[in-house]
């Protein structure tokens, strides 16, 4: 494979049509469609006893309400439990529509149909909903005492429980291992609710012909939307089109699958005979789409005098919300991930996923990592401040060495596989992190502080994700892969792949996600994989493609295919460019024609061509065309890692706390983009900031969402950010042909950690719950 465009900064082709205003996005389809709304629930806890609907029916321009009692068949059965798992023992999803009780605030009770959103929105607000309250369970502590219960037949709450525990060398446990340890520390940590807030919501558009539905979605998956749909609706998959057009955004909460209105919609169009569309304002996002991140740890540690870890015991309470449609993967990951970059001697970890009557909980960006590297981390930090040592020291006392690798943790991770470590390089990235951030020349003073923290992610999680490229007669290269995209720059840094694995310049080659016409299988978005999984794909399959060209280039120029090479789009003889044939020219050779189109196709009639007559035209084992499909399956997750810093000044009156610099050190393995891979760690560290200081849901005892608009709910402006100094340190994954890992989460995963550290030295007390707000910082200085 060259070099010429796999490893550089190129621009990414997207942004000029998505920047000026030429993006095709959800709301931009369907512009004559029916309007669907919903009545949600004002109650975090209630039985529906009564729905009125006589009010609403002499609105103008209304076509339908629904209830659940309308829903047929399937539709009416809960939605399904995406990723079960043995702990799961009590998973429970809500259904498209409330049946007999509603569990949090904002959960659709009433679809209406009308002629536009406006008509709708009036018919809603006349329909009458008779609600018996029941008592609403809201909090980690109140959920796990279990006197309430959010689902009557869930004992305590208790939705999930898991123990992992990795034993010393000995054989002892990590709780024995503690007990006999110099030095033990034990205390708790915090981390609060957020959510997030893609720039576009969500939404569904749907398209019926008496035979075939085709449905567009703001998704981060749109194949399994697909086969959600076809499974729910009872359609033939060959009959249901799902498409991916532009997506604003999603870092997670669109990778859940079917959402109620993923599947009412497209039952809507097909009811009603007409296009139906729904886009989610954003009161809606924040009530009845999905938040993350709260958790209460428990936590104790024993290690020696240099630092070094010998027993580690974490309890871990976790809020899943009302349901668990996506399982618990978050917690796995948080119990897996917690270990870090770090050689722990034992590891025991328990976690206990509860109900609470809240908006569901799934992944968001950096899915648990962030908890798990807060957890950690403040341990590293609690460590060093009991030794009298330098933070930086005892991380790298106990750092996993680069000799050491292959790394088994000796855990089960997220998708079911060993978590063992690929490639990586920790001192040497403590020691490019530290040069910097300038971590030995730091000076201190009153409210300056300097804090770290590192992290070790697993990345391009399967099972698998496939890619299809075509070389056309005209020399252009379409690329199809079936993830969607987000924003994540795929366009470029797959045409990247391609045109590299070719031969060709960049500009001939165009890609296509998250388009079920055009590539049908595939897992999704999410879990920083689509580089590593479908990247590879693509270039497994540009490797079929280049090796047929290759020999049908052979027999043209009668030479052989391995002293052949692809450049600026021509097959020449290595050392001999005049003796060349442009891929396009192979692309009409490689499909024997009956009949010709154009000066181009009749090269490859039947009469033009001189094929011996004892052999078909179409070789047996081989399809006429210049294209080729594959499919990549990791063994296991890539682990990509990092180490970031930053330096904080609180201010001594408004306890405002400033970051002033922020650095980076970055491992992906090789970079297919570099730029791209910066803007991800910056657009990551920017929401990790925003979790850190200023991001969290705040609920009322009654389970009312209290900030659930953007007057309240507070993120950070561009000013809040400071300037993200950057380095990568490059090990290649031995696990992929390409020898990448993932990049997509990196940014955010250890803020929290690296600010609660910085505040932590500038003011000289713990800070053991994120985020933390300028209330909070004044709280603690007078505690």
């Amino acid at each position: 494979m060259g070099t010429r465009l796999f490893g550089e900064p190129i621009r990414r082709r997207e942004d000029a049509r998505l920047l000026t205003g030429n993006g095709r996005f959800l709301d931009d389809l369907g512009a004559g469609a029916l309007a669907a709304a919903f009545v949600r629930s004002p109650h975090a806890h209630a039985r529906i006893r009564d729905i009125d609907v006589s009010g609403a029916l002499d609105v103008e321009g209304l076509v339908a309400i629904y209830t659940w009692e309308d829903l047929p068949g399937l539709l009416a059965e809960p939605l399904p439990l995406l990723i079960p798992h043995p702990a799961l023992t009590h998973g429970r999803t809500a259904c498209a529509l409330a049946k007999e009780i509603v569990r949090h605030v904002g959960e659709p009770v009433v679809m209406v149909v009308a002629a536009d959103r406006y008509l709708a929105e009036d018919a809603c607000a006349l329909i009458e909903v008779d609600y018996e309250p029941l008592k609403p369970v809201v909090g980690l502590e109140e959920a796990a005492q279990g006197a309430a219960l959010v689902h009557d037949d869930v004992p305590e709450n208790l939705g999930a429980h898991l123990v992992q525990e990795v034993p010393a060398r000995d054989g002892r446990g990590a709780r024995e291992v503690i007990e006999a340890a110099e030095h033990t520390l034990a205390f708790r940590l915090d981390i609060e609710r957020s959510a997030s807030m893609p720039l576009e919501g969500r939404g569904v558009y749907a398209r019926w012909d008496g035979a075939d539905l085709r449905v567009y979605s703001s998704t981060q998956t749109s194949t399994s939307v697909r086969m959600a749909i076809a499974a729910k609706l009872g359609l033939p998959l060959t009959n249901v089109e799902v498409i991916a057009p532009d997506v604003g955004g999603g870092f997670g909460v669109k990778i859940v699958h079917p959402w109620p209105e993923e599947v009412l919609v497209p039952w809507a169009a097909m009811t009603l005979g007409r296009e139906v569309k729904w886009a989610e304002d954003r009161r809606e996002h924040f009530v009845s789409s999905a938040h993350e991140r709260g958790q209460v740890q428990y936590v104790r540690v024993g290690f020696d005098g240099d630092g070094r870890v010998q027993g580690l015991d974490v309890t871990i309470l976790h809020d899943h919300g009302a349901y668990t449609p996506y399982g618990i993967i978050v917690p796995i990951v948080t119990s897996t991930q917690l270990l870090g970059p770090y050689r722990i001697g034992s590891y025991r970890v328990e976690f206990s996923s509860i109900y609470t009557n809240t908006v569901q909980v799934t992944p968001y960006r950096g899915a648990g990592r962030p908890q798990a590297v807060f957890c950690m981390e403040r341990t590293m930090d609690k460590i060093a401040q009991h030794l009298g040592k330098d933070r930086a020291e005892v991380r790298a006392a106990n750092f996993i060495q680069p000799d050491e690798f292959p790394y088994d943790q000796g855990m089960t991770f997220q998708d079911g596989r060993p978590l063992i470590y690929d490639s990586g390089d920790y001192p040497r990235m403590l020691e490019m992190l530290k040069e910097l951030i300038g971590w030995d020349d730091f000076e201190r003073r009153p409210g300056l502080g300097i804090g770290m923290a590192c992290y070790v992610e697993g990345t391009g999680v399967g099972p698998y994700e496939g890619g299809h490229v075509q070389v056309t007669s005209d020399g252009r290269v379409h690329v199809s892969t079936g993830l969607t995209s987000q924003g994540q720059g795929h366009e470029t840094a797959f045409a990247q792949i391609a045109a590299s694995e070719l031969g060709v310049p960049i500009e001939q080659v165009s890609v296509v996600t998250g388009d079920t016409r055009r590539f049908g299988y595939a897992v999704g978005t999410f879990a920083s994989r689509a580089a590593v999984v479908s990247g590879n794909a693509i270039a497994l399959a540009c490797r079929k493609v280049r090796a047929k060209a290759l020999r049908i280039a052979a027999e043209a120029l009668e030479a052989d295919a391995a002293d052949l090479e692809i450049t600026d789009g021509l097959v020449h003889v290595v050392g001999s460019p005049g003796a060349s044939i442009p891929l396009s020219t192979i692309a009409v050779l490689s499909n024997p024609l009956r009949y010709s189109f154009d000066a181009e196709t009749a090269k490859a009639t039947q009469f033009a061509t001189a094929t011996p007559p004892d052999r078909a035209p179409v070789a047996e084992g081989e399809e006429p065309g210049l294209e080729g499909r594959d499919y990549y399956s990791p063994i296991r997750s890539t682990f990509a890692a990092g180490m970031h810093a930053a330096i904080v000044e609180t201010d001594p009156d408004t306890a405002e706390i400033r970051v002033l610099r922020y650095a980076v050190i970055h491992d992906c393995g090789k970079l297919v983009n570099p730029m791209i891979v910066e803007g991800q760690v910056h657009g990551g560290v920017a929401q990790g900031i925003g979790g850190a200081l200023y991001e969290r849901m705040v609920y009322d005892p009654h389970g009312q969402l209290l900030n659930a608009s953007f007057m309240d709910f507070l993120m950070p402006y561009a000013t809040e950010i400071p300037r993200i100094e950057t380095g990568h340190l490059e090990t290649p994954s031995p696990l992929n042909p390409l020898g990448i890992k993932g990049a997509g989460e990196a940014g955010v995963i250890p803020v929290s950690a690296v600010i609660a550290s910085a505040v932590e030295d500038a003011e000289g007390f713990d800070v053991d719950r994120m985020p933390i707000s300028p209330s909070d910082l004044h709280h603690l200085r007078f505690t």
